[in-house]
C-alpha cells in the first residue's frame, strides 16, 4: 500500500477559526506528531520557513525584525520549530503591536508558529505574546483520526503496539525501527536543548523506567533509586518529559469522602508506541500476553481523552483526574465539567465485560449519591451499551464520552 502524503486531521478546522482572529497561533506538540504538515495544508498559501534547515536559521536570524517585517509576497509565514530562537517572540511582541496600534490591522492569522517543547515555549508566549498569540497543542493521531482516514485497526493490541505518530500511519514505517530512531532523535535534539549536561543514557533508562510505571501511580523516590539518581534529578528529568509531550502526569481528585486518599500523581506515556518500544515489545502478539497489557490499554485510553481535549480546545473547560483511597477503593478517571459535574469511567482492557468491572464506579456513585448511569466503562470489546449498571464503551468509541461544552 502506497504511503498518503497527508490524512486528515481533527484539529485543521479549529485552527483555521481560530487563525481568523488571532495574528499569532502556535501549534505545539512533540517531534514528528505532523504538525508541520498539519500548518502546510490549513495555510497552503503561507510562506513556509523551517529553523531547522541551517542557512534558514542564519538567514532569519541575521535581522530577525527585518525578516517579520519583510514582505514574503503571500498570505501569512510559518516558522518551524520556532522554540529553536524563541527571541523571534520578542520581536513579534513589537510588530503585532505596530501593526494593531499604528495601522490599525490585526493581521489574523498572518504569523504560524510550530514548535517540540511545551513548558518553554508556554512561559515565553505568556511573556512576550499575552494577549496576541493562541496556543494549539497537539498529540500523535487519535484512535478517532485513524478511524476517519480508514486506517484503524479492529485488533487492539496491534492500535496500542502501532500507536499513533505520523511517520507510522502516514509512510507505513515499521514501529519498531520508527521508535527506536525516534528515541535517538529525541535525546540528541530535544533534551540535549533542554538539558546540555544531561547524560544521555542514563535518560535513556529513566525513560525505560517511566514506561514501566506507565498507568500507575508515581513514586519518584523509588524511581530515582532504581534509576541511581537523585530525587531532585528526578523531578526534573520528569519535567522535561512532560515539556516535550512523552508524558504527563495525572493528579488525584482530593474530595474528602472521610477517607485518606491517595496524593501521588499516575504517570501516563501520551504515546502507547513508544511505550512499547521502551519496554522492549517487539511485537502485538507479544504485547497480548505481557504484563503490563491493561497498564497500557488505560494509557491509551488516557491519551485518547486528551486528545479530544486538545481538539475541541484544550483543557479551559475540563479537568481530568483519578480517584483513590487507602482502603483500594479507586476510579481510574474523573471528567469534570465546567463547575460542578463530574463524569466517572472506570478502564478495563478485558473483551468480556464483568459485573466487577463496576465495583469501583458503584462505590464512587454511591459516595457521590449518584444514579449508576452517571458513570462509564470502557473496555477492549466492541459493542456499546447503555445499562442501568452504567455506559459500556468500546475503546475504539472512547473519546466520544467527551463533548463540547
Amino acid at each position: 500500500m502506497e504511503p498518503k502524503n497527508y490524512l486528515h486531521r481533527n484539529y485543521e478546522a479549529r485552527l483555521k477559526d481560530v487563525a481568523t482572529r488571532w495574528p499569532v497561533v502556535t501549534i505545539l506538540g512533540p517531534r514528528q506528531s505532523g504538525k508541520t504538515t498539519l500548518a502546510q495544508e490549513a495555510f497552503p498559501n503561507h510562506a513556509y520557513f523551517s529553523l531547522e534547515r541551517p542557512k534558514t536559521r542564519k538567514m532569519i536570524c541575521e535581522d530577525i525584525e527585518d525578516f517579520l517585517l519583510r514582505d514574503h509576497n503571500a498570505p501569512g509565514i510559518i516558522i518551524d520549530e520556532f522554540q529553536l530562537e524563541p527571541e523571534i517572540l520578542s520581536y513579534l511582541q513589537v510588530i503585532v503591536d505596530e501593526y494593531r496600534i499604528k495601522r490599525g490591522d490585526r493581521r489574523p492569522g498572518y504569523f504560524i508558529l510550530t514548535g517540540s517543547h511545551n513548558f518553554l515555549m508556554n512561559q515565553y508566549i505568556t511573556q512576550s505574546l499575552a494577549g496576541r498569540a493562541y496556543i494549539f497543542h497537539m498529540l500523535p493521531f487519535s484512535l478517532k483520526e485513524l478511524s476517519f482516514n480508514q486506517l484503524l485497526t479492529n485488533n487492539l493490541d496491534e492500535a496500542i503496539f502501532n500507536g499513533g505518530y505520523a511517520d507510522i500511519v502516514c509512510k507505513y514505517i515499521q514501529p519498531e525501527e520508527f521508535y527506536a530512531n525516534y528515541v535517538n532523535t529525541y535525546l540528541e535534539r530535544d533534551v540535549r536543548q533542554l538539558d546540555k549536561l544531561v547524560e544521555l543514557n542514563t535518560f535513556r533508562k529513566f525513560m525505560g523506567l517511566c514506561a514501566i510505571r506507565t498507568g500507575q501511580l508515581l513514586n519518584i523516590n523509588a524511581l530515582a533509586n532504581d534509576c541511581k539518581i537523585t530525587e531532585k534529578q528526578a523531578h526534573e528529568w520528569l519535567t522535561i518529559l512532560s515539556a516535550s509531550y512523552i508524558i504527563v502526569l495525572l493528579s488525584p481528585y482530593h474530595k474528602n469522602y472521610g477517607k485518606t486518599l491517595v496524593k501521588s500523581p499516575k504517570l501516563y506515556f501520551c504515546d502507547t508506541g513508544l511505550a512499547c518500544s521502551l519496554l522492549g515489545i517487539k511485537s502485538a502478539e507479544e504485547l497480548s500476553s505481557h504484563d503490563l497489557r491493561g497498564n497500557l490499554f488505560e494509557t491509551l485510553i488516557i491519551s485518547e481523552f486528551y486528545k479530544k481535549f486538545y481538539t475541541i480546545g484544550g483543557l479551559t473547560h475540563y479537568i481530568m483526574h483519578f480517584w483513590r483511597d487507602t482502603e483500594g477503593h479507586e476510579l481510574d478517571c474523573l471528567l469534570a465539567y465546567g463547575y460542578n459535574k463530574l463524569v466517572p469511567v472506570e478502564i478495563k482492557s478485558s473483551d468480556k465485560v464483568s459485573p466487577d468491572f463496576f465495583k469501583g464506579l458503584h462505590y464512587w456513585c454511591d459516595q457521590e449519591e449518584v444514579d449508576y448511569t452517571t458513570g462509564y466503562l470502557i473496555y477492549g470489546g466492541t459493542e456499546n451499551q447503555s445499562q442501568a449498571r452504567g455506559h459500556i464503551v468500546s475503546w475504539q468509541n472512547a473519546a466520544d464520552i467527551i463533548q463540547p461544552q
